[in-house]
């Protein structure tokens, strides 16, 4: 497993469930050379790479192709294209060593196709979004990385995002704090307990930068 990482916190996540991680997010994305890289590293006949960001799915896509020429097929590489953290965590949930190659791929890419994904960010310059207009300073809700919300408070914004994601069902909420998320995260688990307590909810210390929370429905 190669996974691609955009914080500190999501990095020991994915170690913890057995991939090679590369560092990325905004500003920090891996070349296909350096997914190339951690590919060959592993030294495995079969590898999976999680891209995590949907800029990040060509390159992978690159390497992975590189890699099986390079070697004649002999080593097989496939790209689940995870356009977001919290899929790569969803489809690292229910990888199985023990499964067949094949079979994996199809549980792990099912499990990513099933978790939708949202985060709050801050403006940093004035734009018009699908949302409306927003200035430096505004706090942005997306989802599937469309702009949905925006307004003026972190909580605010967070929990309308979470309505609107579990508006379309869900029986598992992962919350992934980042760098600056402080309280953020637990205010969010502390509004789901009270609302919505038939949902699961799990927290994470993601660490990614310029996303104080990252959110995924199951």
């Amino acid at each position: 497993m190669v996974a691609v990482a955009a914080g500190a916190g999501l990095g020991h996540l994915f170690v913890q469930a057995g991939a090679t991680v590369l560092p990325g997010g905004v500003g920090r994305r891996p070349s296909t050379g350096q997914i190339l890289e951690a590919v060959t590293q592993t030294e495995a006949a079969e590898v999976i790479v999680l891209p995590n960001d949907r800029a990040t799915i060509a390159a992978a896509e690159a390497a992975a192709r590189t890699a099986r020429e390079a070697t004649n097929g002999e080593v097989r590489v496939a790209v689940i294209p995870t356009d977001a953290q919290v899929q790569g965590l969803a489809a690292m949930a229910v990888h199985e060593p023990g499964r067949t190659f094949e079979q994996d791929i199809v549980e792990m890419s099912a499990a990513a196709r099933h978790a939708r994904s949202g985060a709050i960010t801050v403006a940093v310059k004035e734009a018009m979004t699908t949302a409306g207009p927003c200035r430096p300073g505004d706090v942005l809700g997306i989802i599937e990385g469309d702009f949905v919300l925006v307004g003026d408070d972190h909580l605010q914004v967070s929990t309308l995002l979470l309505e609107r994601m579990l508006g379309g069902g869900g029986e598992l909420v992962t919350l992934v704090a980042g760098a600056e998320g402080d309280d953020l995260t637990e205010r969010c688990a502390s509004y789901l307990r009270e609302n919505h307590p038939s949902v699961d909810v799990v927290v994470y210390d993601g660490g990614q930068q310029r996303y104080p929370l990252l959110v995924g429905v199951e």
